[in-house]
Formats: structure tokens, C-alpha cells, sequence
């Protein structure tokens, strides 16, 4: 026997929800709402919305003070932060196409395409880098002068609270819903602000009567831009290969096996697609149920897995009996027919 059921429950998005209790225990339930996932990808498109335009308007204050100052560090700051803001447009179209319904052709949906925008997004992290470290070396061999240090300096503090306002933004916004891809977006703007700072380092270096200190900070902003692609990029393809951190699996495993009528659980698996966790596991029963009365002790144990893991959206949960729990007992045995050789499935 197995259990489908999508139950749409008014949960917190971002933190577990209470426990489970009983028809009879005051608990409320509400149902036929929003579907949390929705809800969910609202705030994922917010949060892009709002972070394009503060990038925008970022690149917009530097663009003025590059037009006084006439500096060609800043001047590459604000184009970087410009097209850092178009970033968010693959992330926005992953999110507009999460909401769409599923189709025979795609039944599970549209939640990859987030996957591949996070993809994206760490690809454009490397390019930065790779960029960044050209230009250092490039200054370390053709000094530039730098003019107007004051305005220049003011900019590039700029450029970093614009850009840390977006990360702090993202990621906590990525974090709450669940999304990788968000989380590396935001990860990527911190990293922006971190570079508009580099131009600052070199401009007081400069005053200071140190040329050379602006290559060389970029060449250290170069070092934690590679860090975080270390730590982004295996967010993002750990999802992609369907990985899930090991406590998900115990918290379903936990949250299952305390189910009144549930003697064991086996077979955990869970995935993400996109910021939505779909999970499947075989509960054991004991053996003389009804098929009526298992069906409905998978009922309770999804109805509690919604209560106990976040981010859920729906599981698959198959009833065996006590004995015989475990995709290893639907194997069928070595057998020959039809004149085929001998076979298993």
C-alpha cells in the first residue's frame, strides 16, 4: 500500500512547524489556503524584486561620482555591480516557473530550472574572480593613478552597503524558503561589496603613498571570492545530485516513526526540487491491518511529516507489513519465462 497526499497546511516557511495532536485536541487545521510552496516562491520573487532595484540604484550613485572623478577602478566597480543586478533576472524567470502547474510532460514540475539559475549564479561568481584577479595582476604591471580619492572612497563605502544590504536580504529570505539558488545569489552580492571595499583599500593605500596597494587587495578580495565559490557551488550541486543534508532524512525518519500504529520505519529519501523537499519511506504495520486502517496511519504519518519538516511539500509513503519493510522485500525473485533467461526485478 502507498500514500499520496498533498495537504496544504498553513505552516511557517521558515522554521519547523508544532507537532502533530488529534482531531480532538484543539489543534486547528485549515485547509484549502494558499499552498505554503506558493507562499514560499511570493517571497523568493519579492526579494529578487527588491534587491534588483537597491543593486540598481547602487550602480546609479557610483555611475555619478565615476563621471566626476574619472577613476577606472570605480569605474569597473560600477559596471560590475551593474551587471551583477541583471543576475537576478535567470533567478526571477526560475521563480515565475516554479508557479507554474505541473504538465505530463514535466510532472514534477518546473523547481529545477531554480537549480540551474543557482548554476548560473556560481558560474558568474568564478567569472569575477577570474576578473578580478586579471585586473590586480594588470595593475601590478601598469600602475594607474587614481584622482579624486576622497569621492572615490565615499563610492566604494557605497557600493558596499548597498551591496551587503542585498546580500543580508537574500540570504535570509533564501534561508527561510529554502532556496539554494537564492542563498548563492546573496552570497554573490556579499561578495560585490566585498570588491567595492577592495577599491577603498587601494585608494587609502594610495594616499597613503602605496600604488601598489590596490592591486594587491584585489588580488586578497580574489582569494575570498574563490571561498565562496567553494562553499555556493557545492550548495547548489549537492541539490542538483539530488543530496540532502543527513538530518532532513532523521527528522522524517523521527517524525514517522512516532505515528500511533507505525512499528518501524525504512527506506528515508528525501530530494529537493528547487526549494520544495519531496520525500518518500516505507512505514511497517503490523501485518493483520485492514487495508482501510493502513491507509489511514499513512494519512497520519504525512499529515505529521508537513508538521515536523520544514520546506516539505509532499511525500510518498509506503505501508508494508511488520517483517517486510524496505524496497528490498518488493524485489521479485530470480525467475525464467517466455523462454528469457533468468531474471530479477
Amino acid at each position: 500500500m502507498a500514500q499520496h497526499s498533498r495537504s496544504p497546511h498553513g505552516h511557517h516557511p521558515g522554521r519547523p512547524a508544532r507537532p502533530a495532536h488529534g482531531r480532538g485536541h484543539g489543534h486547528l487545521h485549515v485547509h484549502g489556503m494558499v499552498h505554503p510552496t506558493i507562499l514560499r516562491t511570493q517571497r523568493g520573487i519579492r526579494a529578487i524584486q527588491w534587491s534588483f532595484v537597491g543593486l540598481v540604484l547602487t550602480a546609479a550613485l557610483q555611475a555619478g561620482v565615476v563621471l566626476r572623478s574619472g577613476s577606472v577602478a570605480l569605474l569597473a566597480d560600477t559596471i560590475h555591480n551593474a551587471a551583477d543586478a541583471a543576475t537576478a533576472i535567470p533567478l526571477w524567470i526560475a521563480f515565475l516557473l516554479a508557479r507554474l502547474r505541473p504538465t505530463r510532460r514535466f510532472p514534477y514540475g518546473y523547481g529545477r530550472v531554480e537549480d540551474l539559475a543557482g548554476v548560473a549564479i556560481v558560474l558568474i561568481i568564478l567569472v569575477s574572480a577570474v576578473v578580478a584577479a586579471a585586473e590586480a595582476v594588470d595593475r601590478l604591471i601598469h600602475p594607474r593613478p587614481v584622482a579624486h580619492l576622497g569621492a572615490v572612497a565615499a563610492a566604494s563605502v557605497v557600493g558596499f552597503l548597498g551591496n551587503e544590504a542585498v546580500a543580508l536580504f537574500r540570504i535570509r529570505v533564501g534561508r527561510e524558503i529554502g532556496s539554494a539558488a537564492l542563498v548563492a545569489d546573496g552570497y554573490h552580492a556579499r561578495v560585490d561589496g566585498w570588491t567595492s571595499l577592495a577599491v577603498l583599500v587601494g585608494a587609502v593605500g594610495v594616499w597613503l603613498g602605496y600604488p601598489l596597494a590596490d592591486p594587491l587587495a584585489g588580488l586578497g578580495i580574489t582569494l575570498v571570492i574563490l571561498g565562496v565559490v567553494w562553499h555556493a557551488g557545492r550548495a547548489v550541486f549537492t541539490r542538483l545530485l539530488d543530496g540532502v543534508d543527513p538530518e532532513v532524512l532523521e527528522a522524517l525518519g523521527h517524525a514517522a516513526g512516532h505515528v500511533p500504529g507505525v512499528v518501524a520505519v525504512a527506506d528515508v529519501r528525501a530530494r529537493w526540487i528547487g526549494h520544495r523537499l519531496e520525500a518518500e519511506l516505507n512505514v511497517a504495520v503490523a501485518p493483520t491491518l485492514a487495508v482501510a486502517e493502513g491507509h489511514r496511519i499513512a494519512k497520519e504519518v504525512h499529515h505529521a511529516l508537513l508538521h515536523h519538516v520544514p520546506y516539505l511539500s509532499r511525500a510518498t509513503i509506503h505501508v508494508d507489513p511488520l517483517g517486510e519493510a524496505g524496497e528490498v522485500h518488493h524485489r521479485i525473485v530470480a525467475h525464467a519465462h517466455d523462454g528469457l533467461p533468468v531474471h530479477s526485478h
